[in-house]
């Protein structure tokens, strides 16, 4: 079972608390925790055998690319990050999809470099603490300020 499908066919419904806006190409959604304050992810519509950027025809995967960096600059926007890292690994979940973490310096306290390492080297169990989901009002928020940025943009 591939959780982004899970996660897609809830936004289907009307089911996915975390859902900001559909794209043509994907979904934006809020991360269920936020360790990294406005940590978004961009899902890609289809599953498929499409497994890498590379597979996904040209004009596809420069759209896909495009909306991508248009989530990127939205969540920018909204959170006033330092800096973005992006990631799209697909090793436990082969489904394409981007996540999108919004840093400042001392996110991941001491951790040297001025709390400015790369997240792969932070404990998960830290990023992914039930402490770190927002409540309903904090989501709320969050998704109104994405929505904002990302309707302006498009």
């Amino acid at each position: 079972m591939c959780i982004v499908c899970d996660r897609i066919e809830m936004i289907k419904k009307g089911t996915n608390p975390y859902f900001v806006k559909e794209l043509e190409t994907g979904y934006v959604v809020i991360g269920d925790h936020q360790h990294f304050y406005g940590y978004t992810l961009f899902l890609y519509k289809e599953h498929g055998h499409k497994t890498e950027l590379f597979h996904l025809e040209q004009a596809e995967r420069l759209k896909f690319l495009e909306e991508m960096s248009i989530v990127a600059e939205a969540v920018f926007k909204a959170f006033t990050p330092e800096k973005i890292n992006y990631e799209l690994l697909g090793n436990g979940d082969t489904h394409l999809h981007w996540h999108i973490y919004p840093r400042v310096g001392g996110d991941i306290e001491n951790y040297g470099n001025n709390g400015k390492g790369p997240i792969w080297c932070y404990p998960m169990e830290k990023i992914y603490c039930d402490d770190n989901r927002p409540d309903e009002g904090q989501l709320a928020d969050m998704k109104q300020r994405l929505l904002s940025e990302l309707n302006q943009l498009l």
